[in-house]
């Protein structure tokens, strides 16, 4: 039976790993240890899952449970840190998307993965996901030929996509922005539709919506004088989650999670749009804003034999929804077909249990390539990491080389 721990104590990491780490499949692995940079907050996951050890520091929860895995679920900036010292210290890392905010960070990760032989597993729900997943079935059956460009809109309504400019996510240094920390699922899907390399980018960004607005505003909605006025007023203490992990919580470390919406801290964009060319030439026309009335998404997957158009709009950011979705081919020859897929599971339409029988069970047989490595954690991460950096300097960017050197293995010195 294998070994695990924990680092992160936050919603992901509570409802995705450790709950049913200790339900449905407690007997099959060992939980052995939680480390939050709040000790408050992981001790309120630990009670909830039953008493699991809380640990003072990483290090000291490596050296006493001698964990075989490491489970990142902590914020965006701090995973390169965490995954490294796993690697280095003998384990095997699951990680939460994105696997880090940029290129310099991901280069370390694979070199360490490459230098301790371990492996990194990243966590992309969506591909297990039973809609995203028909659409790969059906690209890899050739239904519309060779896949020539994807067209892909994306859409955060102003409760989830405001959520956003509340927390650590706002700044870039901690998240990387919304084309890394969010569309790094996004652009993973794509890239397994498409079945090729990003090899370039061009993007564009701004705010429009959120960030500093010249105005006069408290620090938090809890205290703020504007509170029965705004229109993203937030209640943090009628939310019982929130109140508990983090109202309660904020003695340990400051985090205010209910932050003004237009507070100056914000750099992150709102509004974006991105171009990739691939290797095998094939194209991916993004765009992802934060404010919409509501939520959702559509594509449109064009091909050498025809097309095919999906979409999902759904009112809660866990994408349950209670109808079936259609997926629509349009073939060249003027003939159409329509294919319903059940999307009301919860957990990202049934992907996040799907991935959890991947992550934890293992052995099991992957003719859709749907468990992610380090390597795709990487090409997903890098286009935003890339698009960000387009939109600073004006002008399409190359992906960069992030590959290991490699290590030889063969003597010792």
């Amino acid at each position: 039976m294998k070994k695990y721990v924990l680092v992160g104590a936050g919603s992901r990491a509570l409802y995705m790993f450790a709950k049913p780490m200790v339900t449905d499949w407690r007997g099959v692995l060992a939980f052995e240890g939680v480390y939050d940079a709040n000790p408050v907050r992981a001790r309120f996951l630990s009670e909830e899952c039953g008493g699991i050890p809380v640990y003072d520091d990483f290090d000291g929860m490596i050296a006493a449970a001698k964990p075989d895995v490491v489970i990142v679920a902590s914020t965006d900036y701090t995973h390169h840190t965490y995954i490294v010292q796993a690697l280095r210290a003998g384990c095997d890392v699951i990680s939460e998307k994105p696997m880090t905010i940029d290129e310099d960070k991901c280069r370390e990760i694979l070199q360490a993965e490459s230098e301790s032989g371990k492996k990194v597993t990243v966590t992309f729900n969506l591909r297990f996901a039973p809609y995203f997943a028909t659409v790969k079935e059906l690209l890899l059956q050739g239904v519309i030929g060779d896949v020539y460009h994807i067209d892909l809109e994306w859409f955060l309504d102003r409760r989830h996509g405001a959520d956003y400019f509340r927390r650590w996510h706002a700044e870039m240094k901690n998240s990387g922005g919304l084309l890394v920390h969010k569309s790094t699922h996004h652009f993973d899907i794509v890239n397994w539709w498409m079945n090729s390399r990003p090899a370039e980018v061009h993007a564009y960004g701004t705010r429009r919506v959120y960030g500093d607005d010249r105005q006069d505003h408290g620090e938090r909605c809890l205290t703020c004088h504007r509170k029965d006025e705004c229109e993203f007023y937030m209640d943090i203490e009628k939310d019982p989650f929130l109140e508990k992990y983090y109202r309660q919580a904020e003695e340990a470390d400051g985090y205010l999670r209910d932050r003004c919406l237009f507070d100056g801290r914000i750099d992150i964009y709102d509004t974006m749009s991105v171009n990739v060319r691939y290797d095998n030439d094939a194209m991916l026309t993004y765009s992802l804003v934060a404010y919409s009335p509501y939520e959702g998404w559509r594509a449109a997957i064009n091909g050498s034999k025809g097309r095919i158009e999906v979409s999902n709009v759904y009112s809660n950011a866990d994408m349950k929804q209670g109808e079936a979705s259609r997926i629509h081919i349009y073939r060249a020859d003027g003939t159409e077909e329509l294919i319903e897929v059940n999307t009301s599971a919860a957990g990202h339409g049934g992907g996040d249990a799907k991935l959890r029988k991947a992550l934890f069970e293992g052995g099991i047989e992957d003719p859709l390539g749907q468990q992610a490595d380090s390597s795709v954690g990487a090409e997903s991460l890098l286009i935003g990491a890339t698009a960000n950096r387009s939109i600073a300097e004006g002008r399409a960017m190359k992906l960069p080389d992030v590959s290991p050197t490699l290590v030889d293995r063969s003597s010792s010195r």
